[in-house]
């Protein structure tokens, strides 16, 4: 195999699953699952940029997370992103590679220092332009293509598929080429369901925190062997 697969997707999405099931399976508390989980986000980004993707989508935290989740849990995951925000080495990763976050969702939901945190981390990006991370944080499909309807209704417009996608929350993400699901469930849960119309799908059997970038190589060319028609 070569080093590098020929034809990566521009665009990659990630379903990154399993943490929970991961830290059971190493006993493990939950925390040390998502910590690792949540490390493993700019990670991955990095090795996608290697293998020459140039943009990548990670759905950290969903809409139904936030109303399933006992509060516990969401209060760890919270403050694990808080600390991802405010990490020297993940800073360091992005400012190498010259990589711009961009967060997509709802963040009304979200804790104030949350989303003073995720802003932070934006703005701290925002001219960086040689690779793109999207991270979709109290995001759902379906409440994308919602505040889509409502905003064209709002303003009397036309439901045309180019004005659903101009209104859409995710507006700014293009097409999704490819989209990979970890931990082996085999659903997309309704990940970006707008751009996502013609992505390729892998489905890894690995969790989340056991990822590796061989696992992502080894998706990355099934893709290239892929032949994609897009209704021809």
């Amino acid at each position: 195999m070569r080093q590098t697969p020929a034809n990566p997707p521009a665009h990659l999405a990630i379903i990154p699953d399993g943490n929970r099931r991961w830290s059971k399976q190493k006993n493990l508390n939950l925390l040390r699952g998502y910590s690792n989980g949540v490390r493993k986000f700019i990670e991955v980004s990095i090795w996608a940029k290697s293998f020459g993707v140039k943009m990548i989508s990670l759905w950290a935290l969903s809409t139904d997370n936030i109303r399933n989740r006992s509060r516990a849990e969401l209060s760890t995951l919270y403050c694990l992103f808080i600390k991802a925000t405010n990490d020297p080495d993940i800073i360091r990763m992005l400012k190498e590679n010259n990589a711009r976050v961009r967060v997509i969702g709802n963040t009304r939901i979200l804790p104030k220092s949350l989303r003073a945190a995720l802003r932070g981390l934006e703005r701290r990006t925002r001219y960086y332009n040689s690779f793109f991370i999207n991270i979709l944080v109290g995001y759902g499909g379906r409440e994308d293509i919602a505040y889509a309807a409502n905003r064209i209704a709002r303003n009397g417009g036309r439901f045309s598929c180019e004005n659903i996608r101009e209104n859409l929350m995710s507006a700014n993400i293009p097409d999704v080429d490819m989209i990979i699901r970890t931990s082996g469930e085999a659903r997309l849960s309704g990940l970006l369901p707008w751009q996502g119309a013609y992505s390729e799908l892998y489905f890894s059997n690995k969790y989340w925190p056991s990822f590796t970038k061989n696992d992502l190589k080894t998706a990355i060319a099934s893709f290239s062997r892929r032949e994609r028609r897009f209704g021809r």
